[in-house]
């Protein structure tokens, strides 16, 4: 009734529905027992929904011993692709050496989206875990960390986990995922042509692999082939108009080439199609802030208030409402950044320029 899902009772008698069902239930079991699934539903309906109102009661289940390790995994995976605060960091710290396999796999998943000193640790430790499927997710998250050098007492399970990830990602070299990955691989260490390979490999399997696309035109900006990015990123909207980060990328390809009208119209689509994204708010914001610094402001808090944990989309706001002569407003924001961040030097430096 909740959340439209379908039940067993409803399954024989389809004549009847789920309220029905639900008063029969509750008949034979005086005990509810179905309040706690309930609560952990509620959280993982407010994690699709990005809704962050429960992030402290989703962490504290997360770390909870006595949770269910399929709901707790569904967490990790939906918060750590959207949060990146301290408080998330430590629960998934503690959950990286959580007693399930499965709860591990998925922390140290997330840990390697969070390029912090922390996470590496915890990724370099779970290289030795027992199970092959934590050690394959932390070598992938271990890819992401650029040029890292290992500890000489590490370097033979790094080796070993690392062979594992890639016999994991080409164990299926039918399907264009396997390539897919591959390439991600190869561009998280920095081979932008063996990664443009993998992907055109992938597209010959799945001319449609909308993400293939798009990172190849990742590989070819960074080899400063921008026609070529240009031509992918084309291809890939032909196919999804709408695509998140196609749109995206194209945008800041059109600004890289000082474009800025296309930019702004890429941009804009983007933060339609995904209103989390909070890098599509900041670009919109430094476009906009040349000829309309009040359509700036706005972009620039959507930005800062998505993601609140980057202490550059709050001084970019703090300067943009200075430049607006809002400057009770700028100061205000950047105190409140300086005490999360007190090293920051910029908003420092700027704080004392508004001030005198």
């Amino acid at each position: 009734m909740a959340y439209k899902s379908p039940n067993a009772c409803n399954i024989c008698h389809s004549d009847k529905d789920a309220e029905w069902a639900d008063i029969y239930v509750r008949q034979w079991h005086t005990h509810d027992y179905q309040a706690p699934v309930l609560k952990r539903a509620a959280l993982i309906d407010a994690a699709r929904k990005r809704d962050w109102t429960k992030l402290t009661e989703m962490l504290a289940y997360i770390n909870d011993p006595k949770h269910d390790e399929v709901f707790v995994t569904s967490l990790i995976r939906l918060i750590s692709s959207s949060l990146q605060e301290q408080k998330v960091l430590d629960s998934l710290l503690v959950a990286a050496k959580d007693p399930s396999p499965l709860v591990r796999g998925a922390a140290v998943q997330a840990l390697g989206l969070i390029l912090t000193t922390e996470s590496l640790q915890a990724l370099v430790e779970a290289t030795s875990d027992e199970y092959r499927l934590v050690r394959v997710r932390a070598a992938a998250g271990i890819a992401a960390f650029p040029r890292m050098t290992a500890p000489p007492a590490y370097q033979a399970q790094l080796k070993k986990a690392n062979q594992e990830y890639l016999v994991f990602i080409t164990a299926r070299p039918d399907q264009w995922t396997s390539h897919y990955n591959m390439g991600n691989y190869q561009l998280s260490q920095g081979e932008t042509k063996k990664a443009v390979a993998s992907y055109q490999t992938a597209l010959k399997l799945d001319p449609q692999a909308v993400m293939a696309l798009v990172n190849t035109s990742i590989a070819y900006a960074q080899m400063g082939e921008n026609d070529q990015a240009e031509i992918s990123l084309q291809k890939a909207l032909k196919q999804a108009p709408d695509n998140a980060a196609a749109n995206f990328n194209m945008g800041l390809l059109k600004a890289e080439k000082s474009d800025q009208k296309a930019a702004e119209k890429y941009l804009k689509k983007a933060f339609n199609a995904d209103p989390q994204m909070a890098q599509a708010a900041y670009n919109l914001c430094v476009i906009t802030a040349k000829d309309r610094i009040s359509e700036a402001v706005t972009w620039c808090r959507k930005a800062s208030e998505l993601r609140p944990q980057e202490p550059k989309y709050a001084y970019t706001l703090a300067f943009y409402l200075n430049q607006k002569g809002e400057k009770d407003a700028a100061v205000k924001t950047l105190n409140s950044l300086l005490e999360k961040y007190p090293q920051d030097k910029d908003a420092e430096r700027l704080l004392k320029e508004i001030s005198k």
